[in-house]
């Protein structure tokens, strides 16, 4: 027990007085290759084995310090023997996170755009599906304004846009047909919500409550809303209070362009992590 104190006394004596740039710089330079290693084996079967591992090299160097010989020795024996068998094992999860390191971990400006026209391709195509088949749909992209209270009232998704989910969401006769999507940057993130209506006299009588939730929505925040006829299969966009009507794929595409080349779109913005709506506590 003298010796593992003495080792430790020694360990903190070495930081505090003889400590340099270049062991900061050593230090920094393995904290960011292991923050590298957590997130490429993150969600992957390389992840329980990185705990292991980690584990052990806790385990012998405790071992180490108490002279616990025969514990070290078996340990040792695992780690000088064990990296072997994990690469054998884990050749696939390695050869991705090799691959990955070769790419670079940020999304370039050309995959950024790709994406970007991915996502505007795959609405339109909704869009223009469900006109042609005249089934009623009611898209809510949030922007600056939060959206999560309305999220709320709805069924939180959390998934990736694309026009046969959407297309499903508002598959008449299904769960969550009726009612509103929420969309922010990439994420479906809601569906079957809830959204006021508006009290304004001065909005066409023909018009029914799909779109009138849509430009109350857009009143009150400053949401981009799309929006499908069930009756007629116009398409329509409302933004600020107003409904432009009779929209085609060519409008929708410079609305949506526009939209999601926004700064409220950045590229922080449109690849973070989105997280689905939890309810708040009372």
């Amino acid at each position: 027990m003298t010796s593992f104190w003495q080792t430790l006394e020694l360990a903190v004596w070495n930081v505090t007085h003889r400590i340099s740039w270049i062991d900061v710089l050593d230090i920094l330079i393995v904290s960011v290759i292991i923050y590298e290693i957590i997130l490429l084996t993150r969600q992957t079967r390389g992840s329980a084995v990185l705990k292991g591992l980690v584990f052990l090299l806790l385990a012998t160097g405790v071992s180490t310090m108490l002279g616990l010989t025969s514990l070290n020795w078996m340990l040792m024996a695992l780690l000088n023997n064990g990296a072997l068998v994990l690469i054998i094992l884990f050749q696939p999860e390695l050869r991705k996170a090799l691959e990955s390191l070769g790419r670079g971990t940020r999304r370039s400006w050309h995959s950024e755009t790709e994406e970007r026209e991915r996502i505007i391709r795959e609405i339109i195509q909704c869009m223009t599906d469900l006109s042609r088949r005249r089934v009623g749909a009611l898209l809510v992209f949030e922007r600056q304004t939060g959206l999560n209270d309305v999220m709320r009232t709805g069924t939180a998704i959390d998934g990736l846009i694309s026009a046969p989910l959407l297309e499903n969401i508002f598959e008449p006769n299904t769960p969550l047909h009726d009612g509103a999507v929420i969309i922010r940057g990439t994420r479906v993130m809601a569906g079957a919500c809830i959204l006021p209506v508006t009290d304004d006299t001065s909005v066409d009588r023909d018009l029914g409550t799909r779109h009138r939730a849509s430009i109350a929505i857009s009143e009150v925040t400053d949401a981009v809303v799309l929006i499908v006829s069930e009756e007629t299969g116009i398409m329509s966009v409302a933004q600020q209070g107003r409904l432009t009507r009779h929209h085609d794929a060519d409008s929708l595409r410079r609305v949506l362009e526009g939209l999601y080349h926004e700064p409220a779109f950045s590229f922080r913005n449109l690849f973070k992590k989105q997280h689905p709506v939890q309810e708040e506590e009372p």
